[in-house]
């Protein structure tokens, strides 16, 4: 029996490579426009870190989380999302001490033992950018035009940005208690999984995703009426800038992040094509406050994550990502043609030439079909008169027109002739 991967992982092909290596370029040629630098965190975290971030009984922690205990006793677990391990990064190495804004960026995988579905694995790939240092909502508009920017510039379309407001530490205790005091009337009505969120969280009630649940969750108060002065203010002035770069968004009270940490804004790009329910492409929002959890002194941060899985299921369809083409397919015909194959390979991709040659000891008619479906640009058909004669014949496959080259001109025309037809 052949050992198959771990169910809800998945392997990247090469022919599914080249849209990931996409995705992730466009991501970092925008965000260093804005001035994002990158940081890379470790897969393994304290488990402590997530409880006092995401929130103990967040289901996160309590059911989705891989962890396990160390030599040590240590409880250890794979990250299950990147904002927790930024901030925890920022604060073990000074980095809230010299005053400044930090822009941060990060690529890598995620891990949650919840149920495999269309765009959403156990272990999964996450493209995210936190801000900190700054609670202005102007910093706000400008993470969600750039996001906006990275989006488009990969051709994603039909998303409709979601946005709310949470409250703060003020203002929040006095709407959980209203919704608490009307999810108890209505127990009745709802799921087993809300009728205990309503118990332990009452605002994760609102990110219920059960079909049954959402005529109850419909005629609950909104949060938007019991936002203190202060974060109404916040999300006026967010609105206003959003207004002046022309971004659309639809104000949507019932719209709570997934993660205890998150105060005043948060925000959804959403696409139908993923589906009525998992349908969330990005997410994020601000979480001052989540500095002093990790035992930090008070800071401010804003964000976003976007799971890559999902981002390509809207794009695999729409891009056409090819293999890279040879610039060079080297055809030989005998033991001696391959050694003199061989070593001129290696000096074109010295000069940043793909050369390709086959391996197989396939005839020549055989090596053409192979360099005809590797759709090289051209083939060089090497024999004894070449390597007596040092003249090399090319032939461009797109027309079937062929010159005759010394060895040390090879190179230059085929990079020439690539650049007057790319």
């Amino acid at each position: 029996m052949k050992i198959q991967s771990v169910r809800g992982t998945h392997d990247l092909l090469p022919e599914s490579v080249a849209l990931w290596q996409k995705i992730e370029a466009e991501a970092r040629g925008v965000f260093q426009l804005y001035g994002y630098e990158e940081v890379r965190t470790p897969i393994l975290e304290r488990s402590e870190l997530f409880a006092r971030s995401i929130g103990a009984e967040s289901d996160i922690v309590q059911k989705e989380m891989y962890t396990f205990s160390d030599s040590k006793g240590n409880t250890i677990c794979l990250r299950p999302e990147g904002t927790a391990p930024v901030v925890r990064a920022y604060l073990e190495h000074g980095l809230d001490h010299d005053g400044l804004i930090h822009k941060l960026y990060y690529i890598g995988p995620m891990f949650r033992h919840e149920r495999p579905q269309k765009g959403r694995y156990r272990q999964f790939h996450q493209v995210g950018v936190e801000v900190l240092g700054s609670d202005h909502p102007a910093l706000e508009a400008e993470v969600i035009e750039m996001l906006e920017r990275f989006l488009h510039k990969l051709g994603v379309k039909g998303l409709r940005l979601l946005l709310n407001s949470v409250g703060c530490a003020h203002c929040r205790p006095a709407y959980v208690k209203v919704l608490q005091k009307e999810l108890n009337k209505r127990q009745d009505e709802l799921c087993p999984e809300c009728q205990r969120r309503s118990k332990t969280n009452p605002l994760r009630v609102l990110d219920c995703k059960v079909p049954a649940c959402q005529p109850v969750i419909d005629e609950l108060p909104s949060i938007l009426d019991y936002l203190c002065d202060n974060c109404r203010q916040h999300f006026e002035k967010l609105r206003s800038y959003l207004d002046l770069q022309e971004i659309s968004y639809e104000v949507t009270p019932r719209l709570v992040r997934g993660l205890d940490y998150y105060v005043g804004t948060t925000f959804e790009m959403v696409s139908s094509d993923l589906g009525p329910t998992q349908n969330a492409v990005v997410g994020g929002g601000r979480y001052d406050g989540l500095s002093e959890l990790l035992g930090g002194p008070p800071g401010k941060g804003f964000g976003f994550a976007l799971g890559i899985e999902r981002l390509v299921v809207l794009l695999e369809e729409s891009l056409d990502l090819r293999r890279p083409r040879p610039d060079i397919f080297l055809a030989y015909l005998d033991e001696g043609a391959l050694k003199e194959s061989f070593g001129l390979a290696q000096e074109l991709r010295h000069q940043g030439v793909f050369a390709y040659i086959d391996f197989q000891g396939r005839s020549l008619k055989a090596q053409m079909r192979l360099a005809n479906r590797l759709e090289s640009r051209f083939t060089c058909i090497i024999g004894e008169d070449e390597i007596q004669s040092g003249q090399f014949p090319l032939k461009r496959m797109e027309d079937g027109h062929q010159v005759t080259l010394d060895r040390e001109a090879i190179a230059s025309y085929v990079k020439e002739d690539g650049a007057a037809t790319s």
